[in-house]
């Protein structure tokens, strides 16, 4: 990926809570505590959102349902 990539591939805190539909505040507690892949830049954080993506995979749970039923 080239530098242009990266970059458009950044998200700023605001975004990733429109992304995950969170607030603001719970995003930025999740990325405090390591449970949200972040980085800190200064005083802001950043998000890549290919991070976010792979840490949503990672994080789902399957139902149980479907083996229920089968």
């Amino acid at each position: 990926m080239d530098a242009t990539g990266l970059m458009s591939d950044l998200m700023k805190i605001n975004e990733v809570a429109r992304y995950l539909r969170l607030s603001r505040d719970t995003v930025y507690r999740m990325a405090q505590t390591g449970r949200l892949p972040a980085s800190k830049i200064g005083a802001q954080w950043r998000f890549r959102k290919s991070d976010i993506d792979e840490w949503l995979e990672g994080n789902k749970i399957l139902s149980s349902v479907a083996s229920e039923d089968g």
